[in-house]
């Protein structure tokens, strides 16, 4: 069966309140309700792992051109405003229950109850990535859509 990587992307735009300014109530119910679909995936066989990610203020971003040429730089970065919240890996029979269960975690409760809409990528996981440039041009053609 195919894998799907569903990243939840944070984009304070959907409700610009900081979570620090829910009320409790407000949280607990946001993080119950991924606790239960957390544990209904997991019953189901379907999830794979997940997890919750560390802010993009603590993140860092390496960039290496080879020994002695490696570079760290620190957050916050400066696209802030949109950033990776967490992920689930599905394993699931068709590509409609991924879109199904993204459905389920974009509508997570917010302040009041609201479900957030918040926008999740879904990806099909590769099991066999490219070994050879042919493969990699191919690889590279149907990401591009042409």
């Amino acid at each position: 069966m195919p894998r799907y990587l569903l990243a939840v992307d944070f984009q304070p735009g959907v409700d610009p309140t900081p979570m620090d300014r829910w009320t409790p109530a407000e949280v607990d119910a946001h993080l119950a309700y991924y606790g239960r679909l957390n544990d209904e995936l997991a019953a189901r066989g379907e999830l794979v792992a997940g997890e919750v990610l560390a802010g993009p203020d603590v993140a860092r971003v390496v960039r290496s051109q080879g020994p002695g040429a490696t570079s760290v730089t620190e957050g916050p970065f400066a696209e802030y405003s949109e950033w990776l919240a967490g992920f689930q890996v599905v394993e699931v029979a068709s590509l409609e229950r991924a879109l199904e269960i993204a459905a389920l975690v974009s509508a997570v409760p917010g302040r009041g109850g609201v479900p957030l809409g918040q926008p999740i990528q879904v990806r099909e996981i590769i099991t066999v990535g490219p070994a050879d440039a042919d493969q990699m041009r191919e690889w590279l053609r149907d990401a591009d859509g042409t």
